[in-house]
This record gives C-alpha cells, sequence and structure tokens, in this order.
C-alpha cells in the first residue's frame, strides 16, 4: 500500500456542512504528521487555518492523496486534475447521492485513520477523452476539448428540439439519428445521467463505455454497449441548423456546428479512487438505489 504524507484538501463552496466537515477534517489530520495542502477555493471557505495553497490543477503536483469533501460533482471536478498523475483520491460525501464520494461524515475519522495506516481498497476508473474536428478540418488538426469521468453528451443546448447526427463507431458506420442527443457514459457514469436516460447500470470493472440515445424519434435506437477501447465518432449532419453542444461531466466545453465531428476515446490513464475496505459497488447500489437487503429466513 502507497504511504500517504502530503494530503491535499478540496471542498465544494456554498454548503456550510462541507465547510463544518473540512474544519474537523484539519483539526484531526493536524494532530498527525503530515503536510496539508488545500486548493485556492477551498482556502476561501476556511480563512484562518494557515495551511498551504495551491490551484486546484497543480494539487497532484504536491499531493500523494486527495481527500473531496461534498457530492460527486465535486468528485468530477477534481478528477480531470489529478488522474493523469495517478494521485489517489477519497470522498466525504456532503452531496445527495454519493456514488464517488462514499464515506459518510460521522465515520471520517476512522476511516481516514484507516486509509493512512494502509487499510483500504482501490479501483481504477477510466475517464473518457473528446476532441472536435470542424467540418473543414483533417486528421491531426482536432480540437481537445477535455475528459470525462462520467459522459460526454451532445445536446440541443437551451433549445429543446431535435438535433440529427451519424454515429461511427472504429470508422463502421451504426446509425443516423434524429433526437435530442446522444450520451456516451464510462461504467462510472452508468449510474449518473445515463441511468436516468434508460441506460443500464455497469460494474465500475468494466472496460466498456455504453452510448445512451435522449429521447431518439425511433423505439428502434436503444442504448449499445461497446468496448471500452472503442473510438467513437459523432458526426453532426451536415444539415443541422440547430448548433448543439458538447459536455464533459455537465460543463459545456464546445458548440458545434453541422458537419462537425466528435472524437471520443478512453483516457490513457484512469483515477484511482480509494474506498473503505468493506466497500463493495452492489452496497452502494443498496444504499443509493433503494435495492432490498438480505430477506430473513426462518433458520436465519
Amino acid at each position: 500500500m502507497a504511504e500517504f504524507n502530503n494530503i491535499g484538501l478540496v471542498g465544494r463552496p456554498s454548503h456550510a456542512g462541507v465547510v463544518d466537515t473540512l474544519r474537523r477534517l484539519l483539526d484531526f489530520l493536524s494532530l498527525r504528521d503530515l503536510t496539508i495542502i488545500v486548493d485556492d477555493l477551498t482556502a476561501d471557505l476556511i480563512q484562518g487555518h494557515g495551511q498551504r495553497q495551491c490551484k486546484r490543477e497543480e494539487l497532484s503536483k504536491f499531493c500523494d492523496l486527495v481527500i473531496v469533501v461534498g457530492g460527486d460533482g465535486s468528485m468530477l471536478n477534481v478528477a480531470k486534475f489529478v488522474a493523469s498523475d495517478q494521485v489517489p483520491v477519497i470522498g466525504i460525501n456532503r452531496g445527495r447521492l454519493g456514488f464517488l464520494t462514499d464515506v459518510l461524515p460521522d465515520e471520517l475519522e476512522a476511516v481516514i485513520t484507516a486509509v493512512i495506516e494502509g487499510s483500504y481498497s482501490i479501483d481504477s476508473r477510466f475517464l473518457l477523452d473528446v476532441e472536435a474536428r470542424s467540418g473543414a478540418a483533417i486528421a491531426g488538426q482536432d480540437q481537445y476539448l477535455g475528459s470525462a469521468l462520467n459522459d460526454v453528451v451532445l445536446h440541443p443546448g437551451k433549445a429543446a428540439q431535435m438535433i440529427k447526427f451519424e454515429l461511427f463507431i472504429d470508422d463502421k458506420f451504426v446509425y443516423s439519428q434524429e433526437s435530442d442527443g446522444l450520451i456516451v457514459a464510462t461504467p462510472t457514469g452508468s449510474t449518473a445521467y445515463a441511468l436516468s436516460a434508460g441506460g443500464p447500470i455497469m460494474h465500475p470493472s468494466l472496460n466498456a463505455v455504453v452510448l445512451v440515445p435522449m429521447y431518439p424519434h425511433s423505439l428502434g435506437n436503444r442504448p449499445i454497449v461497446v468496448g471500452g477501447d472503442s473510438e467513437i465518432c459523432i458526426v453532426v449532419s451536415a444539415k443541422e441548423i440547430l448548433q448543439p453542444q458538447v459536455s464533459c461531466d455537465g460543463q459545456v466545453l464546445y458548440t458545434a456546428s453541422a458537419g462537425d465531428e466528435l472524437i471520443v476515446r478512453k483516457k490513457a490513464v484512469p483515477l484511482k479512487l480509494i474506498h473503505p475496505p468493506e466497500h463493495t459497488f452492489y452496497q452502494a447500489c443498496r444504499s443509493k438505489l433503494g435495492w432490498g437487503s438480505r430477506l430473513v429466513r426462518d433458520d436465519d
């Protein structure tokens, strides 16, 4: 197990519970021989604690573990900055669902102690990279848009209108479609937006991507699960009059035009996500999605 000496703290702004948990975490960690670093946004939340500071995008340069206090959205925001440097993250849940931030605030001292002492489980969650190629550009002139831990989404933006596009997987034509858009989700993202759109739940260990149409014009267009190493290309129709938007984990990064191509691939380096040792994905589903617990039998 890795040894953690330089601990980064990230908190979600505008949430009173996050500030309370951050201060409690700081008081607890200050009793140990550890270096604590907070990003500049978190520093504004906990003024007066005198910790080392850096920009959020620089956390991985100084930390060997990052603790995120907030919800899954906070974890998604941090993941894109630390994944490439293989800095592991663990989340303390001050949000709602909490599939990625699975440590309860009341358990933080016990769990963080166990993690620092080497008692934890760790899994790798791959991200997606997305590039855009304008209709007039040639291969090699693609514009890198960003990465997503949950999903890359093509959608019409503010206008509630259908858009037209074509889908290719590994240079093979799949279909043309008229719909409100398309969600390209990782297994991590299968329990997020893709689930709301009718996609399947995928175990995080799968090397797969799910493509979920959003309100397709044809009932024959259903979610498709493809290999995680596939290259996915979405081509906006040359006759499309709208300017569809491209979002990574809910953040709009690009406005497409007719004829644009969007290329989605697996990111080379995954995110290292730390959990308490007893954590399982199925337990998280029972807790977050209301799945039934084991039946009590007469002979139990």
